[in-house]
């Protein structure tokens, strides 16, 4: 399968990428393409954040600006946080046992329930805190969605896991969110009908509030 071709745009942050720092007269030898075409680039992705610039003093004549590209550009680049992450785990277990990934998946749990009953806590209503939860999970990408079923019984949808390679490897993390949803809650009505980790296409949970 042929790679899908790449933008201008894309091709001039890979090459600050590597580079570090490029002039205009620089970026129009390496594209092949007109000064008027890549300083049009240049002041989008300027727009955009993703670049800056500084200007270099010459001998002779005006500064050169040389861009480079901006903290906020390094989020297009791959990332494999969730990688490394699953491979420190396994190594954990091998070396501490299980019982040591159970214990550090706790204390995540601990501090996250701190964390949401910060905000959850000055709610007063079943509805509010639910929706405060709603909040906060779509904040951690989880594209959360409530929904009210009946009275007493609320839906919450989550059509992305931004864990889902470690939860996939390690379940407890699965177990740990409910655990997480029944203490700032303060109810045991909470059951997770469907879990992407089981290949549902989404997470679900069911709270039934009285």
């Amino acid at each position: 399968m042929n790679p899908i071709p790449k933008s201008t745009k894309e091709k001039i942050l890979d090459l600050l990428k590597k580079e570090e720092s490029l002039t205009v007269n620089d970026l129009t030898d390496r594209l092949q393409i007109t000064h008027m075409a890549v300083r049009k680039h240049l002041i989008s992705l300027e727009k955009e954040a993703l670049i800056a610039s500084k200007a270099i003093k010459q001998p002779k004549g005006r500064p050169l600006q040389s861009y480079m590209l901006s903290s906020k550009a390094q989020g297009h680049f791959p990332k494999n946080y969730e990688g490394i992450s699953v491979e420190f785990l396994h190594d954990i277990k091998e070396i501490h046992g299980e019982e040591s990934v159970e214990l550090l998946f706790k204390k995540r749990e601990d501090r996250l329930t701190r964390e949401y009953s910060s905000r959850i806590g000055d709610k007063t209503t079943a509805f509010e805190k639910l929706n405060e939860l709603a909040d906060i999970q779509n904040e951690k990408g989880y594209m959360a969605e409530l929904a009210q079923v009946d009275e007493n019984t609320f839906e919450l949808t989550e059509y992305n896991c931004p864990i889902f390679s470690v939860a996939r490897d390690f379940k407890v993390a699965c177990r740990c969110e409910t655990e997480l949803f029944k203490n700032i809650l303060g109810t045991e009505q909470i059951n997770r009908t469907c879990c992407q980790t089981d290949g549902d296409s989404h997470c679900k949970f069911l709270f039934k509030i009285n």
